[in-house]
């Protein structure tokens, strides 16, 4: 394993690529450190609702590619298909999460009873159509981390919105009330390099204030 440490490479030379060699696979130990890096990605009130469905078997793909759409070229030979949901219900986690900064001497244990107690309460006072928009931008973040992750180790990804939204949690046995899909990103070796794409100009897209 080598791990590319040049930041401006690994932004600036970040593409997506739709056919990877089917003969690579990702080992665990590795596709583990990938996306416990891609959880460094803030979330609000560091709730951490990203749920990561690691699609990588020749069963698994056979699950997942009615799914893809106009998507399966990816699905056939990427490493894997990662399938990232938000969990509408995160903050049940609220205890594991600011339970293990007392533990690791980030807050006190006060501070933790205080903020869980008025989170939890607030988180649980939203609509779904509130929470849905949460978990969905605090998954993306996670997504982009994960791309910029895995050209730190040497791999090559696609993010993949085009797919059945509706069917996929039930599918990979997942309550589809609780588990909202937001991005499938195809991950492994590209075969070919990814065509270089323009972006608008600084000018066009902010404004001082």
């Amino acid at each position: 394993m080598t791990v590319k440490n040049d930041f401006e490479d690994i932004l600036m030379g970040r593409r997506s690529v739709k056919v990877f060699d089917p003969e690579v696979k990702i080992p665990h130990e590795e596709m583990d450190e990938i996306i416990r890096k891609a959880t460094k990605a803030p979330s609000s009130i560091n709730m951490q609702p990203w749920r990561f469905v690691v699609v990588e078997s020749e069963e698994g793909k056979d699950k997942l590619r009615p799914l893809v759409q106009f998507n399966t070229r990816q699905n056939d030979t990427s490493a894997a298909m990662i399938v990232i949901f938000g969990d509408m219900l995160n903050y049940e986690y609220a205890e594991d999460i600011y339970g293990a900064a007392v533990e690791q001497g980030y807050m006190p244990q006060e501070i933790k009873d205080d903020l869980v107690g008025r989170f939890v309460e607030m988180y649980k006072q939203l609509t779904p159509a509130q929470m849905n928009d949460i978990v969905k931008v605090d998954s993306s973040l996670a997504a982009m981390q994960l791309m910029l992750v895995a050209r730190q180790y040497g791999y090559d990804t696609n993010p993949i919105g085009g797919f059945d939204h509706a069917s996929i949690a039930e599918t990979f046995g997942l309550d589809p009330e609780r588990y909202v899909p937001v991005v499938i990103v195809a991950i492994g070796k590209g075969m070919e390099e990814g065509k270089r794409t323009s972006r608008l100009p600084v000018e066009k897209i902010r404004s001082y204030h």
